[in-house]
């Protein structure tokens, strides 16, 4: 009968975890076709409904992207139910004076990140892009180049808005520290 090599398992707890083997490890894959990623982060698959498809980080971004957890909510019960997950994740907001974390931690104001939506950017957009985004649009709307015209005239005041809300934040920014 042959050896089969040295072992570095000396059978005592010490050098492993208890329970640990070397059994393979059932692992969910990504509901979405087509995608081999690990798939475990939950998602509703409609609402109240307690059945979940599973995505991959990447999925499940792209699947709450357009997702409005207070639609069919009066106005008193969208406010309660904001108010309940404020206070869940109060810690991130917390957290928001040191810089831990990127967008979506509660380092944005939800004005914020209506400025972002309106000027067409994504929510971890930094200063830069906006100016950028800002001037590029400011162009196509503004008094001058498109005179008389009251819905050019609308939207350059909604993006000179959204301008001044992501300045005056990035002020902010650069006053803390």
């Amino acid at each position: 009968m042959a050896r089969q090599g040295r072992s570095t398992d000396w059978g005592f707890p010490r050098w492993r975890g208890y329970g640990a083997g070397r059994e393979a490890a059932p692992v969910r894959l990504c509901d979405r076709a087509g995608c081999d990623e690990r798939g475990d982060c939950p998602a509703p698959k409609s609402p109240n409904s307690p059945d979940r498809w599973y995505f991959c980080e990447r999925h499940a971004a792209e699947y709450n992207a357009g997702w409005n957890y207070f639609e069919g909510l009066d106005k008193e019960e969208a406010e309660r139910r904001e108010q309940a997950e404020r206070g869940e994740a109060s810690g991130f907001r917390q957290s928001s004076w040191a810089e831990w974390g990127g967008s979506g931690d509660g380092t944005r104001s939800r004005d914020e990140l209506r400025a972002l939506e309106a000027l067409g950017l994504d929510p971890d957009a930094d200063y830069e892009a906006v100016k950028k985004a800002w001037r590029t649009k400011a162009k196509l709307v503004h008094p001058d180049v498109r005179p008389g015209d009251e819905e050019a005239a609308k939207e350059f005041r909604k993006l000179q808005v959204s301008y001044e809300v992501l300045r005056a934040a990035e002020e902010r920014r650069e006053w803390r520290g």
